[in-house]
């Protein structure tokens, strides 16, 4: 048990509102939802199927009981694959509302202990407008859920920019996690889409942020990435160097090694000198707790990856696991 507040950023929940439509109404846009199997809803997306997702990701209750194990205090609960840019608008619209309605029950019942992230459809941009001003006022909600793409739009895609500044004007952050990887066919075996696949997709999305200009262009937006940054930090310098001979990055003026502090960055290595080097790279004001909740590939004690790290001083401890989130978060 941590002497300090821990705030674990990236724990995934799939309330039951958000299961049963996809269960009515998804299967003829290629994802459903399956109450068959007794270890709990399984999710096919496109043929791939979810493992039995147990009740920690759907029972509130139950999930508080799991932080108590495992020394969490807060959950700022997030969303993942499917997420619901799949969905035609209005079954997307109604996804959206199922999701972040039951974000805020869960708060409510546990005030302390529950925050959470909004998704919204922004494959349709005014309808994620729509919804952004909706649940902005909305107890518990404390910044936005987003893919590290959307469909086959890139990040900097500029039909997002007038979401962007909504979400600037608001002060929130924006968490991304990667639902779909680059070119799946050479990932299937071994569960490559996730190993390498995501990790690969963060470094994607913030280099595209990046020459996209967002993060110039929305100067007080910050985004966090999951898995640590994925490859996104230990490329930066290849990047870096990229940026300066090739005519195609010439319109970018600042080097993008400059722009790492523009993310937060959550503490998913699995691997104690790769985390060392994250926090020597961008410092431990920007690095936030994360498990993965709760996934096979998901931290059990995600507070003794940060507690147990030798070379961390109290003051950089008590920022990674709670005071960061908590200057992120605005609480």
């Amino acid at each position: 048990m941590s002497k300090f507040e821990t705030i674990d950023i990236h724990a995934h929940f799939y309330p039951e509102s958000y299961m049963r439509l996809i269960e009515a109404e998804g299967a003829e846009h290629g994802v459903s939802c399956s109450y068959d199997d007794p270890g709990g809803p399984v999710l096919d997306v496109g043929g791939v199927k979810s493992p039995p997702l147990e009740s920690r990701y759907i029972n509130i209750d139950d999930r508080v009981a799991s932080m108590d194990e495992m020394g969490v205090d807060v959950h700022c609960l997030s969303l993942t694959q499917p997420m619901l840019y799949w969905a035609p608008p209005d079954l997307s619209q109604r996804l959206c509302v199922a999701y972040n309605d039951a974000c805020v029950e869960a708060h409510e019942a546990y005030p302390d202990r529950i925050l959470g992230l909004a998704i919204l459809p922004m494959q349709e941009p005014e309808m994620a407008l729509k919804e952004l001003e909706r649940v902005k006022s909305l107890p518990g909600i404390r910044g936005v859920y987003m893919a590290t793409r959307v469909l086959d739009m890139e990040l900097s895609d500029p039909s997002f920019f007038p979401v962007y500044e909504a979400i600037e004007d608001l002060g929130l952050t924006i968490f991304l996690h990667p639902i779909k990887v680059v070119d799946p066919s050479r990932l299937k075996q071994f569960y490559l889409t996730n190993f390498i696949g995501n990790p690969t997709e963060s470094a994607i999305a913030a280099s595209h942020l990046i020459f996209g200009e967002v993060l110039d262009r929305f100067p007080k937006l910050t985004f966090c990435l999951p898995h640590a940054g994925g490859t996104f930090p230990w490329l930066i310098g290849r990047i870096t160097h990229g940026w300066g001979v090739r005519e195609e990055c010439k319109h970018l003026k600042t080097p993008p090694v400059d722009y790492l502090r523009r993310f937060y960055y959550d503490t998913i290595t699995h691997a104690h000198p790769a985390l060392e080097y994250l926090i020597n790279l961008v410092g431990p004001d920007r690095v936030v707790l994360g498990s993965d909740f709760c996934f096979d590939m998901s931290y059990d004690r995600p507070v003794e990856i940060v507690t147990e790290h030798a070379g961390l001083s109290e003051d950089d401890q008590a920022l990674i696991l709670g005071g960061n989130a908590k200057r992120l978060l605005g609480i």
